[in-house]
Parts: structure tokens; C-alpha cells; sequence
């Protein structure tokens, strides 16, 4: 199997496992979608320590007012009064005033808290040290343990205006947010390996040859966005070694230069010359008077 490590910028993403017949439009619809199903985890999981700390959100007209406001105005959460966590509830305010405060107990959030830890985990840049290729089922099976931990703690559901419940049935809205710039469309997505694109049409064998283990770094974007970077000759990792090395020889060359000391050269006891001039008499001669 090709082994294509894919990265966004020179940020590591994950590890993508293919064959060198593989139709390129089929790669690349298959790594955009591991790529965006990714952020849609990352995005849910941060939504859900949210629901664990401070409950569901308030419906969009109610939320950043305060009490008085609310009162003032007259609006009511219908929606919170139905789902209430399983349990029941702990009241814990939120101070941004986006979510209803009506907590789960400390038995559900530990739910929420351990699957958010292990749907992380599965999809993780670290599989990339791990050496393990990432697959769409593997994205698909961190959501579905993030959708029972939600059904566990909410079996009513949540309201339809949470952000959580929109993320599960693929009804967010990213206009205008951070996240909006991360996420890439598939007609829109390309690939790009030893500053080519991979052109669609085309199978990867046409770049990268026939052999089966070829390992490659691929770097994923937008149309229009130009070639990305080169890959670095060296790696921050083996350019810091590189660095302790050198300073550790400065070092020894340091201590070395330090130890060098010829001082003694000019000792009685260093003197080549010294049993042959005692034999003949010459020691301890002195010019002048006595």
C-alpha cells in the first residue's frame, strides 16, 4: 500500500493508506472527506465541554443578554425546560450568557468528558507517529461515539438551534467563523506532492511509479491558493539535534582548549638537559660575586 502523509500548511494532518492504480478523484474526495470529518469532530468535542460545564445553548434571540434583559423582554427558553440532562441538572452559570447554565451532574459529565478524550484520541495527529493510517470509518465511528455519549446524557435530545445537534445531522453554519477558513470543499480540494499537483484524472501511479511502499508527504488546499511550500530538507526535530550536537562540541573544544596548558614546560623537572649538565658540573652556576 502507498502511504500518503498528508499535511495543511506544515502542520501534519494524518496518514492515508492507497494504491498506486487508484483513480486520483477517488483519493482526493476520500482525504477531503477525512480532512473535514476531522475538524467536524475537533469542533464537536470543543461544543460538548461546553454542554458538560454550562448545559444546551439558549435560542439565538436570548443569547449574551442578562437576566434583567430577558425578564425585561419577556422571552422564555422552552426548549431548556424539556431537556433537562439525565440525572438532573447542576446549575452553573455561563458568563458569556450562550448557554442556559443547567449542567449535568458530575456522573454524566464524566461521560461526556471520557468519550471526548477517546473520540479525540482515534482520530489524533499522533497516529501519525503511530504509523497509522486513517480511514473514513474510523472519522465515522469517533462521531458515533460523540452522538450515543450525547443520547446517553440527553436521550430527549437537544434543542435544534445547538450547535451540537446541527454538526450530527450536517445542518452547521460556518459563515463568518475561524472554522469556515479550515474546511475544504471537494471540488474545490487538491493535492499537491514534490510542488505538483496531482491532477485529477489521472491515477497515482503517474506521478509516484508502481511501487507498492512508496511513502510520500502530500499537502491539501484550496483551488487557487498557488503552490504550497517545499517540504524542508531537514526536519525541526533533526535541525535541534543538529544544533545540540554543535553546542555540545563547542564544548569539548572549549574544555580541551582550557586544558591545553604548556606552563610546565618550564619546570626544573621537565628539563631534558638537566642529569647532563649536573654529571658535567654546570647545575646551580652563578655570575658574580660571592
Amino acid at each position: 500500500m502507498v502511504q500518503l502523509h498528508v499535511k495543511r500548511g506544515e502542520e501534519s494532518q494524518f496518514l492515508f493508506c492507497t494504491t498506486t492504480g487508484a483513480a486520483l478523484d477517488a483519493i482526493i474526495q476520500q482525504v477531503t472527506d477525512i480532512y473535514n470529518g476531522r475538524l467536524k469532530v475537533d469542533r464537536i468535542c470543543s461544543e460538548m465541554e461546553e454542554l458538560a460545564q454550562h448545559g444546551v445553548t439558549l435560542p439565538p434571540n436570548m443569547q449574551g443578554l442578562t437576566d434583567e434583559q430577558i425578564e425585561e423582554l419577556k422571552l422564555r427558553d422552552e426548549w431548556g425546560e424539556k431537556c433537562i440532562p439525565c440525572g438532573g441538572a447542576e446549575f452553573k452559570k455561563d458568563e458569556i450568557g450562550r448557554r442556559n447554565g443547567h449542567a449535568p451532574n458530575e456522573k454524566m459529565k464524566l461521560v461526556l468528558k471520557k468519550t471526548i478524550e477517546e473520540a479525540k484520541s482515534l482520530i489524533s495527529k499522533k497516529q501519525v507517529q503511530a504509523n497509522v493510517c486513517l480511514t473514513l470509518d474510523m472519522v465515522t465511528e469517533a462521531l458515533d461515539q460523540l452522538r450515543g455519549a450525547v443520547t446517553i446524557v440527553y436521550p430527549m435530545g437537544l434543542p435544534p438551534h445547538d450547535p451540537i445537534r446541527m454538526e450530527f445531522e450536517n445542518q452547521e453554519d460556518l459563515s463568518g467563523t475561524q472554522a469556515s477558513l479550515q474546511v475544504i470543499a471537494k471540488e474545490e480540494a487538491q493535492l499537491w506532492w514534490a510542488a505538483k499537483e496531482l491532477q485529477r484524472g489521472k491515477k497515482l501511479q503517474e506521478y509516484v511509479g508502481r511501487n507498492e511502499k512508496t511513502k510520500i508527504v502530500v499537502k491539501i488546499q484550496k483551488r487557487g491558493q498557488g503552490a504550497p511550500g517545499r517540504e524542508p530538507v531537514i526536519s525541526p526535530e533533526e535541525q535541534k539535534q543538529m544544533m545540540l550536537h554543535y553546542h555540545r562540541r563547542q564544548e569539548e573544544l572549549k574544555k580541551l582548549e582550557e586544558a591545553d596548558d604548556d606552563t610546565h614546560l618550564n619546570s626544573d623537572w621537565s628539563d631534558r638537559q638537566a642529569l647532563k649538565r649536573q654529571f658535567q658540573g654546570l647545575t646551580n652556576i652563578k655570575w658574580g660575586p660571592r
